[in-house]
């Protein structure tokens, strides 16, 4: 089971660029090892988180299985107004694992 965290100020001023802190916990398997048996572990990593904010993409990245296990992200983003982060990220077996935070501009 996949636990997103994230953690962004509760508000800001208009047009201020603020932090945005990341973690989403998964075991991100690179396809890389193999088994007590010697058969390979089959992939299974997050390979693409995106951030919006009121429909908005601010930020987007694609991962790649030299990514460590509870992959961890940080970014900036400027918030124009009160509204609403989204956070997707996705794996490997098609699962998408969300999140959503607001922020109140002053």
């Amino acid at each position: 089971m996949s636990k997103p965290r994230v953690k962004i100020p509760k508000s800001a001023a208009a047009g201020e660029i603020i932090t945005i802190k990341t973690l989403i916990t998964h075991k991100m398997e690179s396809g890389q090892r193999k088994d007590k048996q010697g058969n390979p572990i089959p992939r299974m990593i997050i390979n693409s988180f995106e951030c919006t904010f009121n429909g908005e993409r601010v930020f987007g990245c694609d991962m790649e299985p030299a990514i460590s296990a509870n992959p961890y992200l940080q970014f900036t983003a400027r918030v124009p107004e009160s509204g609403e982060f989204e956070f997707v990220w996705k794996d490997d077996e098609g699962s998408v694992f969300s999140t959503k935070k607001k922020i109140k501009v002053a």
